[in-house]
């Protein structure tokens, strides 16, 4: 499990920084790909999508075998972290970014693993945090690290509607986010388990201003 697969989109040119999206239970790299020229339609970024390491009923790639919802397999999510960090320190250093320059981002159990590299205590923050219908973890030997978030930029997304994980997780973790200082986009839509298409645009602009804040420091 200590390599895993990734859909690579290049830079246009030398890359200003890094798009990391990473997909949602059941699918593959390939679901979310197209999204990294929606949000970086001027490929200023190299775009990462990688692949979760697990093949598990009802099929595709999975990150962590489900327990209940906020609280994934420990044995399972310790393993497929491990290998996510390796290989996103891998792939970070041979396009020659760093994660201050790198923003994370996923669906679902992607937005699980974006929060937990994000967040993880001991780890350098990345830019930013770009969390679509997901989670804040809660894992036995796993630690949240929510102090000296001032100006932490996170954008998070969550339908109303969404049957699968519940529109009060993303409420969650806006709030927690908040009282930690960080710096916090917080869009609903009356949508299912889904990206609501309308709200494109509003995360497109989030992640140009992220980018446009690192060239800036």
């Amino acid at each position: 499990m200590s390599e895993l697969a990734a859909h690579v989109r290049p830079a246009a040119g030398e890359p200003e920084g890094a798009l990391v999206l990473m997909h949602g239970r059941a699918t593959s790299e390939q679901d979310l790909a197209p999204l990294l020229d929606v949000f970086d339609p001027e490929r200023r970024l190299v775009g990462l999508a990688p692949r979760g390491p697990l093949e598990l009923p009802p099929g595709g790639r999975h990150w962590y075998v489900i327990r209940e919802i906020g609280y994934p397999d420990p044995e399972t999510f310790g393993a497929t972290f491990a290998a996510l960090t390796a290989w996103l320190d891998a792939a970070l250093a041979e396009h020659d970014v760093g994660i201050d320059r790198t923003v994370l981002g996923g669906f679902s159990q992607g937005t699980v693993m974006a929060y937990a590299l994000g967040l993880v205590k001991g780890r350098p923050p990345p830019a930013g945090i770009l969390a679509l219908s997901g989670f804040m973890p809660t894992v036995e030997g796993y630690e949240l690290d929510l102090s000296n978030r001032e100006g932490f930029r996170v954008a998070i997304g969550h339908g109303t509607l969404d049957q699968i994980i519940p529109v009060e997780f993303g409420r969650q973790a806006a709030q927690r986010l908040r009282e930690a200082g960080a710096d916090v986009l917080y869009r609903e839509s009356p949508v299912p388990h889904t990206l609501d298409p309308r709200e494109l645009p509003t995360f497109v602009e989030w992640v140009q201003r992220t980018m446009e804040r690192t060239r800036a420091a």
